[in-house]
């Protein structure tokens, strides 16, 4: 039975960012090849170091400005690649590199409150996320995040 759906940046989003050389903050989008694996928040794969062309941008991935707003750093490609499709799973690259991918989740309220905070460290992170949603019938999504980095890698919906 499907639990969440993994929600990354859409094709619409980036296809604008690149067209304007501008990230939703006004900032000049920053291009450089890859030093880092990333990942990528439209496609949910890691970079290629040395090889694949990113774009940094400014992101805020809340619909509401308060307190718990986390705007920060994320990348996407340069080139125009499809969506994360496999929604109901968390990605499997992502995933299966916890020293690139330290992930950390975050749960908010449907009034963008932040309820809910868990380091996954060792967890299976599909699980936690269904484990998470059934026992905090509070939290209306969650933002995966780099625990380390701290940064934004994609919104976890209810399903």
């Amino acid at each position: 039975m499907k639990k969440f759906k993994i929600v990354p940046l859409s094709k619409d989003y980036a296809a604008h960012i690149r067209s304007t050389g501008k990230d939703e903050f006004g900032h000049s989008v920053i291009e450089q090849v890859a030093t880092g694996s990333g990942p990528c928040r439209v496609s949910l794969k890691p970079f290629k170091k040395g090889i694949d062309k990113r774009l940094l941008i400014s992101h805020s991935p809340f619909a509401v400005d308060n307190a718990y707003n986390q705007p920060g750093p994320v990348f996407i490609n340069k080139e125009e690649v499809e969506e994360y499709k496999d929604v109901h799973r968390f990605p499997p690259e992502i995933k299966a590199n916890k020293k690139s991918f330290p992930l950390s989740l975050i749960g908010y309220s449907k009034d963008q409150v932040m309820v809910f905070t868990q380091l996954v460290g060792d967890d299976d992170v599909d699980e936690l996320i269904a484990r998470t949603f059934e026992l905090y019938p509070e939290i209306e999504y969650l933002h995966a995040r780099n625990a380390e980095a701290c940064c934004y890698i994609c919104k976890i919906e209810r399903v």
